[in-house]
Parts: C-alpha cells; sequence; structure tokens
C-alpha cells in the first residue's frame, strides 16, 4: 500500500523548488534509520540519503530496482536529484533490493512522508491556508485478487508481446505454455521465457523489452513476498456506492487549499468515513498546520465529530 500511495505524494515537486531550485535537506533519512545500521563495524555502507532518493525515483517512475539504477547512469535529472556528478558511476541493483527490504522494514514511510512534505511546504511559505479537505478513496487491493500463477502470466504476456513488436519470428522459439495450474510450473516457464529473451541481444536491448524483463525478474526472484500480496489477508469487500463495491483498501485523506497532502490513513475497505475524521485533523496538526476549518461530505457530519469540532474550535463545512 505505500509503495501505491507514495507514486501521489506531492513531496518531489516541492523539494525541487525548495532551496531557489536546490535539493533540499534530508538529513530525516539519517535519523530514521540509524538503528538499522551498525555504526561501528563492517563497510562503509551507500549513503542512506541516497538510497532513499533511489527509492522516491522508482516509485514515482514506476519501474525495477534495476531500471532506476541504468536510468541514473545517463538521466541528468536523476543525476542531480541524487546528488551526483554526470561522471559518478551507480550503485549496483541488488543494494537496492537490499535496502527497501531490509533497511525500511517497519519504517512507517507514509506518515514520514507526509510530515517532511508539509514541513517543507510550511518552511518554504508555500501553504498559506489554515482549511483541510477531508474525504476516502478506494484502492483495490494489489492484482486485483489474482492468483499468484495468473499474475506470472499477464507479466510473461506482456513481456512476450513487447518481444512480438520487433520479432514475430520469435513466437516460434519461446517454450509452450504451462498446462497446469501449478504456481512453480508457472514459475518455470517464466525463468525459461527469461533466458530466451536474455539470449536475443539485439531484442533484449530495446527499452520496452528491457523494463517488462527487468519487472517480470524482479517478480520472479521476489516471488515470496510479491507474489503473496495477491492473497491479501487483510483486505475487504467496500461499498463506493449503494450498487457498487470493490475488494481492497479506503485511503482517508486530509489536504489543504494549496492541494498538499497533510494527513492520510489507510484502512480496510469496509471502514466508515466519519470514523477517520479525528485522525486526520490530529495528524494533520502533529505536522506543524495550523487548522480552524474542516471541509468534507455528509459522512463526516456524525454526532461525535460535531462535538469533537465544537471542543476544538472547529468550523465543520
Amino acid at each position: 500500500m505505500h509503495n501505491l500511495f507514495v507514486r501521489k505524494m506531492p513531496l518531489f515537486r516541492i523539494i525541487k523548488v525548495s532551496n531557489s531550485g536546490g535539493v533540499h535537506d534530508f538529513s530525516f533519512v539519517h535519523e530514521e534509520l540509524q538503528n538499522k545500521y551498525c555504526l561501528d563495524n563492517g563497510c562503509n555502507a551507500v549513503p542512506p540519503i541516497r538510497m532513499f532518493k533511489y527509492l522516491l525515483l522508482k516509485s514515482i517512475f514506476d519501474v525495477s530496482d534495476v531500471d532506476v539504477v541504468e536510468r541514473s547512469k545517463y538521466e541528468m535529472s536523476f543525476k542531480y536529484f541524487i546528488d551526483m556528478a554526470p561522471e559518478d558511476g551507480v550503485i549496483d541493483s541488488s543494494c537496492l533490493t537490499k535496502f527497501r527490504k531490509l533497511r525500511l522494514k517497519d519504517i512507517n514511510l507514509l506518515d514520514l512522508l507526509i510530515q517532511k512534505t508539509v514541513e517543507i511546504a510550511l518552511e518554504k511559505e508555500i501553504i498559506k491556508s489554515s482549511a483541510i479537505i477531508v474525504d476516502a478513496t478506494h484502492s483495490k487491493t494489489r492484482y486485483n485478487q489474482k492468483s499468484p500463477k495468473e499474475i506470472l502470466m499477464e507479466k510473461s504476456k506482456l513481456l512476450r508481446k513487447a518481444v512480438y513488436r520487433i520479432d514475430e519470428k520469435m513466437k516460434d522459439i519461446f517454450p509452450s505454455k504451462t498446462t497446469t495450474n501449478e504456481l512453480e510450473d508457472e514459475l518455470d516457464y517464466c525463468r525459461k521465457v527469461i533466458h530466451v529473451v536474455e539470449k536475443e541481444e539485439s531484442i533484449r536491448e530495446y527499452p520496452k523489452v528491457k523494463e517488462k524483463l527487468n519487472y517480470l525478474k524482479e517478480i520472479v526472484e521476489d516471488h515470496q513476498e510479491q507474489l503473496q500480496l495477491s492473497n491479501d489477508p487483510d483486505a475487504r469487500v467496500g461499498h463506493k456506492t449503494a450498487d457498487s463495491s470493490f475488494f481492497g483498501y479506503k485511503t482517508h485523506l486530509a489536504m489543504n487549499e494549496e492541494r498538499i497532502i497533510t494527513a492520510a490513513v489507510i484502512t480496510t475497505g469496509e471502514k466508515n468515513d466519519g470514523k477517520q475524521l479525528q485522525t486526520l485533523i490530529e495528524k494533520s496538526r502533529e505536522t506543524g498546520m495550523k487548522i480552524d476549518t474542516v471541509i468534507g461530505d455528509t459522512a463526516y457530519s456524525e454526532k461525535d465529530n460535531i462535538q469533537y469540532a465544537n471542543h476544538n474550535v472547529l468550523q465543520l463545512v
């Protein structure tokens, strides 16, 4: 859920305009991750701030670990954001994989990024308003309840289609599709597809093919973590209207009039919107924002919220 939401965050836009065009201070990353590293033993680590920025780029542009590192070799905007000189070498993509799996474990990344976004905006005097707008949006559970086998079939199909656009004769070279419902058989098939594409040097280097190839490889290599999300025990059926439903989660948002998200609460799909109002207000205030008005629909007009607003001298609209 965090990765899905981070892509919609305004942090990157604010960072780019902060400090008169310079890059904002990311020292908070050191503070958050200092207990994840050994400070007196072992080799020097890649600076955690740089690794964190790599992950921001990966989330914003929705690419694999391999591809975000590859693009940082030649895209000057990436190098500038990561604080690298044009001639500097890049990290090995395996370092990024380990960083997101081990160093960011148990870190509440969503609240951290929202808080830093608002802090930067307040510091740069971007935020002038004292009102927040609250609402909820539904997020379907990842892969829409597809089985792990269906996920693999979809990703391998996307790779094959990218290859066929370049050379349709490759249809005769790819292995036969699986006829069983076993996950291991589908994993084996995907590995064979990957092997075939990697052997074709003239095809595998096409950007569209390369991205699909790297994405499939990442899912196959990380299948225990990646594919278990498709069987999501926490997702619930929720209703947007009386006659429509979805399976997944709700993202309850607070946003100021400058269109900067000030708080977010993620719940299962069946939760009532109004019950999250007080938490959204408190989280927004924790970022340092002053609030005197809350704007929302009638889902937030329950008695407890009206009493809370009166007690805290807030105007509910």
